[in-house]
């Protein structure tokens, strides 16, 4: 059989085959070995020498491309292929046959121009193999095709070249959309034959590369799909080729796609016999095993969860009847993530980590972190873990480290850490050589560390930088690939809280679905702060009651905590201040439990406002110093505005029994607290406090007998009182 002038038949039984381009790739191997070596500088035949591979290994590709990458290597080299293949082309058949017979002569002498064992050399040998098995019929379709490959190789260059001269008269910029058309153009025909063997296990290994790594440099979902179902039309059985469809349609969401090139994967493994010959008799049970745990994972990924159970049981009991600890681990592994609803998900991580003779695992600090385990025990386990991920230059494990740190920081409220350990992620250098010059840098660690640093630059007031972070991710993770919920995610919620900061509630309100589809307990928690905000108590209650229960059967400690603060200040806003008192002792006794440091200040700061409220500001003033520390140092800037804010409100309540002057000083003290507060909304564009401090600091100044300061206070309060919508909280009843 023949296909644009490639004999070719069954892929297990040909390396490679003779076609037009590999002929010319020989041309050019011949004519290095001819030309001297003053005729070509050392920086050209380095040149050379770098393209070789690339060429041998890669694709067919047109001959007017072969030209241009060889001219930018030695111009002198190009002009001399170009005359060698157009006089073989426009000869006759003995000139090629010749030229083949002379390739033998490569190896000939006591000081050969090429060694047998080379990787020139092997290719030599494979090409001139597999001319000497042709029949005389297939060698004349062979040179016709030749013939035709030179005749569309001038072709093009003399459109290139007319395209250049009325590119240079239409100006420069119409000339470089011209040229990538036509790369573009070249690429598609250049894929439109089949591959040898060598060429697509080289195809499918670079795009498994760039898929694992940096999937924005792959082809194109429906680019690569298109050349697989054109590698699987020549051999169906390329187990290798169903693999890359899988990962493919993974990117896509094709859950059915996905699903057939899985389990054609495993078939075609176990019909080629690869794993039997690297795993003895064992092979065909091994590939049975791991189809069903892929199957398994599979359906995880897609959220099937009972499909993934009853794949998962199956892997398993395979495994135990073969005794495969290593897959029993994989399996043990996979039962934690599908029993993380369960009571005893703890239980099967730390037999997983026993059983794999490893200790500190990234997933184990996670669960111990959720726990409630001290932050120096956690960070010796990770460093533990660590020194064997650098002994052995495990890149991925070392990223995936580095971001369970910076979480873990944010956790515990320590956002400065969790900055510098994200940027210290960010600049590391990939440990793997990639192929194609790609860094391993559009993983899910890097995407987890610049979603911290965008939500951290939005709590301290950088919005700018934030954008130009999620602008970042948004190129490096395009919206069909594996990791882009998460910067979906975090830009949604950034947008969310400076919709609230703003005022404009009805804009917070419409970004809650998009929220609620990405994290559903997420979406719920801020629908209900969107209820609050709109002085919707009743709604806001009965939404925050339903997500406390859930929490608590899931043992979402963090979101029990911020649902519980929610609660609380339902219930002093609606004067009942004695109620939210026991409710924030809770949240209390929990942030303490699990060692939450930055949501037990805002708890205490909540504590001190319900003390204000029950009208004992000496003792909130006390609380606040308790407080008030771990908020200045790594609060977001709104805290810290409310923070400085409460302050000043429990200078001035506690004024009332003061001696005239004392009572002065205090309360010019209360200003001063009130301006930096201030100051602190500004950077947030937080108008509805900047408006209560404004009301606050003008009743302050009319007490001080300030009338210029007052009527300046006073003309911000209207204005932003204008701004704001009707059905804002009311004024000072929140903190």
């Amino acid at each position: 059989m023949m296909t644009n002038g490639v004999v070719h038949a069954n892929v297990f039984g040909i390396k490679d085959w003779v076609t037009p381009y590999k002929i010319a790739v020989l041309v050019l191997l011949n004519e290095m070995g001819r030309t001297g070596e003053g005729a070509v500088s050392l920086l050209e035949r380095r040149k050379l020498n770098q393209l070789l591979l690339p060429l041998l290994q890669g694709p067919d590709i047109t001959l007017s491309k072969l030209y241009k990458l060889i001219e930018e290597s030695c111009p002198q080299l190009a002009n001399s292929v170009q005359i060698r293949i157009k006089l073989m082309a426009e000869g006759e058949l003995k000139d090629m046959e010749q030229f083949f017979d002379d390739l033998s002569d490569s190896f000939s002498g006591t000081e050969p121009e090429v060694h047998k064992t080379s990787v020139v050399g092997l290719f030599l040998r494979h090409m001139i193999l597999a001319y000497s098995k042709l029949s005389f019929s297939q060698v004349f379709k062979l040179y016709t095709a030749l013939q035709q490959y030179f005749q569309s190789g001038e072709k093009k260059t003399v459109e290139d070249a007319d395209m250049e001269l009325a590119s240079r008269e239409e100006g420069e910029r119409k000339m470089e959309k011209e040229e990538l058309d036509v790369s573009v153009r070249e690429e598609e025909v250049s894929c439109s034959g089949p591959l040898s063997q060598k060429q697509a296990e080289f195809f499918l290994s670079q795009q498994a590369s760039l898929l694992k790594n940096d999937e924005t440099k792959a082809l194109a979902p429906a680019s690569l799909q298109k050349e697989l179902n054109n590698l699987l039309k020549f051999n169906p059985d390329f187990a290798e080729a169903h693999y890359l469809s899988y990962l493919n349609n993974l990117r896509v969401q094709d859950v059915f796609s996905s699903t057939h090139s899985l389990l054609h994967y495993f078939d075609r493994l176990i019909l080629t016999g690869a794993e039997s010959k690297s795993n003895g008799e064992e092979g065909y049970g091994r590939s049975l095993r791991y189809a069903a745990l892929n199957l398994a994972a599979l359906h995880c990924r897609f959220g099937h969860y009972q499909q993934a159970e009853l794949a998962l049981q199956e892997a398993i009991r395979i495994a135990q009847e073969s005794n495969d600890h290593v897959c029993l681990q994989h399996c043990l592994s996979w039962l934690y993530v599908l029993g993380q609803k369960r009571s005893d998900s703890y239980v099967l991580l730390e037999h997983s980590v026993k059983k794999a003779v490893h200790f500190g695992l990234p997933s184990l600090v996670q669960q111990r972190a959720f726990a409630g385990k001290t932050a120096n025990k956690l960070m010796d386990a990770l460093k533990d873990s660590d020194l064997l991920h650098w002994k052995h230059s495990l890149s991925e494990l070392i990223d995936i480290s580095i971001a369970q740190k910076t979480a873990i920081w944010r956790l515990y409220g320590r956002s400065t850490m969790a900055l510098q350990q994200a940027q210290m992620l960010l600049s590391m250098n990939s440990l793997e050589s990639v192929n194609s010059g790609v860094q391993q840098n559009n993983t899910e660690s890097f995407a987890v560390a610049l979603c911290h640093l965008a939500e951290l630059h939005s709590e301290q007031g950088c919005f700018a930088a934030a954008a130009e972070v999620l602008k970042h991710l948004k190129e490096r993770f395009p919206p069909n690939t594996q990791h882009a919920q998460l910067w979906m995610l975090c830009d949604q919620k950034i947008q969310f809280d400076r919709a609230m900061n703003d005022g404009k509630f009805h804009l917070a309100d419409s970004l809650v679905t998009g929220i609620t589809a990405l994290n559903s307990i997420e979406g719920v928690y801020r629908k209900a702060v969107v209820f609050q905000a709109q002085n919707q108590m009743t709604e806001a209650h009965k939404l925050l009651q339903k997500l406390l229960t859930y929490c608590e059967k899931l043992k979402n400690t963090e979101m029990v905590i911020s649902v519980l603060l929610s609660v609380a200040e339902l219930y002093w806003r609606s004067s009942a201040p004695t109620i939210a008192m026991p409710v924030l002792l809770q949240a209390l006794a929990l942030s303490k439990e699990y060692r939450l440091q930055y949501l037990a200040s805002e708890t205490v700061l909540n504590l001190a406002y319900a003390q204000l409220i029950l009208g004992i500001p000496e003792q909130a003033l006390t609380l606040l110093h308790m407080a008030i520390e771990p908020i200045l140092a790594d609060g977001a800037i709104l805290d810290k505005g409310r923070a400085m804010f409460l302050v000043a409100k429990c200078q001035v309540a506690s004024t009332v029994s003061y001696d005239p002057l004392k009572r002065a000083e205090a309360l010019e003290s209360a200003i001063e607290n009130l301006n930096e507060a201030k100051n602190y909304f500004a950077k947030v564009d937080c108008k509805e406090r900047i408006r209560d401090i404004a009301y606050f600091q003008a009743k302050l100044y009319h007490v001080l007998g300030k009338t210029q300061e007052r009527n300046r206070c006073a003309m911000l309060f209207r204005q932003l009182h204008q701004e704001l919508p009707a059905n804002a909280a009311p004024m000072i009843n929140h903190i």
